[in-house]
């Protein structure tokens, strides 16, 4: 049985590891952003290796809410396992600014690794993202406490923590982003995020922080994903299969209010039964007939 129909066969295997393999070929990886379980299934049946969600498309997506610090850590951590549920490959979540204090933070870390992700990563950003609102960062120290905690609190070393400043996006700062991914980098983390850096800025970041893997986000003024080769390890669009999702359906309402009439429409709707074999209808029932009583 395909283990994508039956979610439930590959979580006694770690797929922890996996992620660092990957990470290890020394390729720069690419990974569209999904928003649901769905949307992580399409991505992995398109051949990427990786799957990531985050809180904006989490928010956006479950609760049509803004990503402004609105959603809980069950909210993430719950939204996080319907992922991990339905796929095969390794799933990078979002757990936000760590959600607690550092004595409290593994809960944070527990949520997650109990949710099957293989990594998450935690910011320094002290609220505001996606506004106009004046952007601001925790201290450096606040942040390497939240980090030391959140490492020392992993059951599994396999689990990764991915240690994201928020200082170029937030303040354009490059140097403050060096000396904090600096102080991560000695904590023995081994993937930062320097959250709105260029390919060009990563130049400079290379060289002052030799060692750790970098975790980008893809930005739009990148006209070819290639850009990023041999200086991310590894790229995120995180709003990708939200924001294609989005047009998709808008685009498709607003024909049928127009036409009134589906058939007119199938060029914008996927066949039901192309559809339904990915969710595993087939082997449902396959189960169905393998398990029916006999009658004698």
């Amino acid at each position: 049985m395909d283990a994508r129909h039956n979610p439930r066969t590959h979580m006694t295997v770690s797929r922890h590891p996996r992620l660092l393999d990957l990470l290890n070929r020394q390729e720069t990886l690419f990974i569209p952003g999904c928003y649901d379980a769905l949307s992580a299934r399409l991505a992995e049946l398109a051949g990427f290796k990786l799957a990531y969600v985050g809180s904006y498309a989490t928010a956006a997506s479950g609760f049509a809410l803004p990503d402004v610090g609105a959603l809980t850590l069950d909210d993430l951590s719950r939204h996080a396992k319907t992922v991990t549920d339905a796929v095969g490959v390794p799933v990078i979540a979002d757990a936000e600014g760590g959600f607690f204090a550092p004595a409290n933070i593994w809960r944070t870390i527990h949520a997650f690794e109990d949710a099957g992700v293989s990594a998450i990563h935690i910011e320094d950003h002290a609220g505001g993202k996606h506004t106009n609102l004046p952007q601001e960062l925790i201290s450096l120290e606040d942040m390497v406490q939240r980090l030391k905690a959140a490492l020392d609190a992993r059951r599994d070393p396999n689990f990764q923590i991915i240690a994201r400043t928020d200082a170029i996006w937030a303040k354009g700062d490059v140097d403050e982003a060096i000396r904090r991914l600096r102080a991560f980098s000695e904590l023995g983390i081994e993937l930062v995020f320097p959250t709105g850096a260029t390919p060009k800025m990563l130049r400079t970041i290379r060289s002052e922080v030799p060692g750790c893997r970098i975790v980008v986000i893809d930005l739009p003024e990148i006209n070819q994903v290639s850009e990023w080769n041999g200086l991310a390890d590894l790229v995120i669009n995180y709003g990708f299969c939200l924001y294609a999702a989005s047009k998709g359906v808008r685009d498709a309402l607003a024909e049928f209010n127009s036409h009134q009439s589906v058939p007119k429409l199938n060029n914008l709707l996927e066949d039901p039964g192309q559809f339904e074999q990915r969710l595993g209808y087939d082997t449902f029932t396959a189960r169905s007939i393998q398990y029916q009583a006999r009658s004698k």
